[in-house]
């Protein structure tokens, strides 16, 4: 069996275990030389041009992703080709472009923040009196990471994008939603095959700063039986609705008032979904190989009460992940370090490491300690 996936980072990277272990021959389209999965990296070259993605499915018997950017054309064009793409275009057109992200959930019946598209500043303007003054405005397309995302109280705020966004990838529009209310921010993974079968993991809290996921504990502190029933259904939901194959992650905000609103969705391993490596009976790397596949789903048991997975976000510029090593490792015997061979900066996600137990203050303090080693 042979995967290949689109993209070079850290998400293609993270599959290479699991695919070793379960004898799949693995294989990976990296935009340049020297990226995070280049020990799989077979190809490099443009994933936006149809000639070179073509050349390099030509010899898989799935086609998978790192990220959502291939171009709907590139993807059309595969299938047209008879090549197994998952997850197809029609579901990554909706990852694609958060106006149309918008309309499908909402068609779903999914519940999502109260929404418009906007195509100039008087359209804002209205939003803004109709909702307290204040709203969330998106770029369509391109943004992540918490770019392409402003908090506004004025109309002219994003007069910049209006004047280039893009007329064709999102009819001209921006996207402008209330500014929710919400206690905390939370994320709910599923894996979906093709022939329909559906996997959930545990229900994760997660924590931003500066629009970057920094932590993520699982399971989500304090959430009744109910919620978590709530969340996993919504996004077993989707995955059907939207005809998801792999990996979803499904970002969610927790209100004030204690309703589930969809804030995102991810159709690949996801960040909020790190933690399974190491705390989960299946990791959701090894989930997506699978689900991709069509092979039947591994367990999502958890090994230990709680896990509590932190970022690395960086550091000083050209500081190495392995040169600090010896002292994380001596410290923390027992936590997991992650690296994703990626030259440091501030705030750039350089690795991630993972702590289990069963003490939940206790797994949360030896995860933010072994973290701190590489962002000083």
């Amino acid at each position: 069996m042979r995967v290949g996936v689109i993209g070079g980072g850290q998400l293609a990277r993270m599959m290479v275990p699991p695919a070793v272990a379960l004898g799949i021959e693995i294989r990976v389209l990296a935009e340049a030389e020297g990226m995070s999965a280049e020990i799989a990296a077979t190809a490099v070259g443009d994933y936006r041009d149809a000639a070179t993605v073509l050349s390099f499915a030509s010899d898989v018997d799935v086609v998978t992703f790192d990220h959502e950017h291939v171009p709907q054309p590139v993807l059309t064009e595969l299938g047209e080709r008879g090549v197994s793409v998952h997850p197809g275009p029609e579901p990554l057109a909706v990852a694609q472009d958060k106006l149309w992200m918008r309309e499908r959930l909402t068609q779903l019946g999914a519940p999502v923040p109260d929404w418009a598209a906007v195509h100039d500043e008087a359209e804002l303007a209205d939003f803004l009196a109709a909702h307290g003054g204040a709203a969330v405005v998106k770029t369509p397309r391109g943004g992540y990471d918490g770019k392409g995302v402003r908090v506004v109280r004025s109309a002219d705020a994003v007069a910049d994008w209006f004047a280039v966004v893009d007329e064709h990838a999102s009819g001209g529009a921006l996207l402008v939603e209330e500014l929710v209310d919400f206690r905390r921010e939370l994320a709910q993974l599923v894996a979906r095959r093709p022939s329909g079968e559906l996997a959930a993991w545990p229900l994760v809290e997660t924590v931003q700063r500066d629009g970057v996921c920094a932590e993520v504990t699982a399971p989500a502190p304090g959430a009744s039986v109910e919620l978590v029933a709530e969340a996993a259904a919504l996004a077993e939901s989707i995955a059907t609705g939207l005809g998801v194959t792999g990996v979803l992650a499904v970002e969610l905000f927790e209100t004030a008032d204690g309703r589930l609103l969809v804030n995102e969705l991810a159709m690949r391993p996801h960040n909020t979904g790190h933690w399974t490596i190491d705390g989960c009976v299946t990791s959701q790397f090894e989930q997506h190989l699978r689900a991709v596949l069509d092979l039947p789903l591994g367990a999502t048991t958890p090994h230990a009460a709680w896990s509590v997975m932190v970022n690395v976000l960086g550091g000083p510029v050209g500081a190495s992940m392995p040169e600090r090593y010896a002292g994380a490792l001596a410290a923390e015997p027992g936590v997991k370090f992650h690296s994703y061979g990626k030259p440091s900066r501030p705030g750039r996600k350089v690795g991630h490491v993972t702590a289990v137990g069963d003490d939940l203050e206790a797994v949360r303090a030896r995860a933010r300690a072994a973290a701190g080693f590489f962002e000083g």
